[in-house]
């Protein structure tokens, strides 16, 4: 039996790329924004490969999440925003739901999301942590594009 391996593959070019940022926290999800782009520029991957859109809050970021990949357009996407500490139980629910919203989505349509929202105490772990995780949501969103499609190849030549 011979072992295959599948290398990490960060190459970008002709990746289209959906990004789905929470207006809520907008410092934090600007932040975000602005690493997960020049990150995916500097990758290779072409402005007009991008489509970046805005929702509310992290609870609707599934939901624009699973429209997105309902059209089948896309190699993945990246989910982008900020859940900060509060006095409620509110911060809980959010982080939660908004998690398993993201992964549900990945899960039910095969499609890799980086997801980059960000749960903290406060703003300014938050604010120390966006630029980190908006470049590693690029990074990821494209290595895992990357490999589905090395993956779908493979099984493509089994069939």
């Amino acid at each position: 039996m011979t072992v295959g391996t599948f290398e990490s593959n960060l190459a970008g070019e002709g990746l289209r790329i959906g990004i789905v940022q929470a207006r809520f926290n907008a410092d934090v999800g600007h932040g975000l924004l602005s690493a997960c782009l020049a990150e995916l520029k500097h990758l290779g991957v072409a402005d007009e490969d991008i489509l970046h859109v805005t929702v509310p809050g992290a609870l609707e970021v599934p939901l624009a999440l699973q429209k997105m990949a309902e059209t089948q357009q896309f190699d993945a996407l990246v989910a982008l925003g900020a859940v900060i500490r509060g006095e409620t139980y509110h911060f809980e629910l959010v982080s939660n739901e908004s998690g398993a919203g993201i992964t549900r989505v990945g899960l039910d349509y095969g499609m890799p999301i980086a997801n980059a929202i960000l749960t903290t105490e406060n703003d300014e772990q938050a604010e120390a942590r966006m630029a980190e995780k908006g470049t590693d949501a690029a990074r990821v969103a494209v290595e895992m594009a990357n490999l589905l499609l090395g993956l779908e190849e493979l099984q493509a030549e089994e069939d």
